[in-house]
């Protein structure tokens, strides 16, 4: 399953629903009940979310819930440290898409990056990209940025098109600081046309996500939604926001 996807620049009009449709619902807390989940998939339907990212093990209770809907199902890989086997990882993307999700973020092996073994990296990419694509499912990449340098983003990116990705994500939300709209143009940068951002971590307002939006990237994880949302309701003159560049200030906060 797919759904449109729209890149927005400064100043540009987007509606309430336009929004909405760039929002992964996150449903990642470890400590999250299975009430809070039936009530994610709730908000995340009502509110036209294009997604909701949940943990592994909730996948068979979030297809349930979403079925019959438009929204995704987003499940994570070696969430949150990346440091899995090239095996573990391709195991629970395979076993992800079997149980129903359609896209999987994945956590780079960042020890490994910054040790500079690209091509253990690149492989490991590589081999689960060949493995979502061939069940026609997404894969996502996770950086972790706060341990990156913006050259260290650069060369990430790099790999990431090599290994034909269909995202880069900035953050897990579980790093001491998460997404940034300086990294997140330095991503959008360095990847091609085909490839896309998701940020996450920090968003969660909608000042935040309007400067997110202004760099290009198309995904936003956040549990911040139903804020978000009823803030654009509430701003919307005559049904459209503008796409802006301000600077603000993200918190860590996934």
């Amino acid at each position: 399953m797919s759904k449109t996807i729209k890149r927005y620049s400064n100043g540009d009009k987007i509606t309430v629903e336009e929004i909405a449709n760039t929002i992964d619902h996150s449903l990642l807390r470890p400590d999250i009940t299975v009430k809070e989940l039936i009530e994610g998939c709730k908000i995340a339907r009502e509110n036209g979310c294009i997604s909701v990212c949940v943990r592994p093990s909730d996948l068979p209770i979030v297809v349930k819930e979403l079925k019959d809907s438009d929204v995704l199902v987003t499940t994570v890989a070696a969430f949150p440290h990346g440091v899995a086997t090239t095996e573990s990882k391709l195991f629970e993307t395979k076993d992800a898409i079997e149980k129903g999700a359609v896209e999987v973020d994945v956590v780079m092996n960042y020890g490994r990056f910054l040790s500079e073994d690209y091509d253990y990296v690149e492989d490991e990419l590589k081999q689960l990209a060949e493995l979502a694509h061939s069940k026609n499912a997404k894969l996502k990449v996770i950086f972790e940025n706060h341990y990156l340098t913006p050259e260290q983003i650069k060369k990430a990116c790099q790999i990431a098109v090599s290994a034909n990705v269909d995202f880069v994500k900035t953050s897990t939300g579980y790093a001491p600081s998460g997404s940034k709209v300086e990294d997140l143009k330095i991503m959008r940068k360095n990847i091609t046309d085909t490839m896309e951002v998701k940020s996450a971590g920090g968003i969660r307002n909608l000042e935040q996500t309007l400067a997110v939006l202004s760099t290009g990237a198309v995904r936003i994880g956040t549990r911040g939604t139903e804020a978000i949302l009823n803030e654009a309701k509430e701003n919307a003159v005559d049904g459209y926001l503008i796409v802006s560049d301000h600077p603000v200030e993200l918190s860590k906060e996934y």
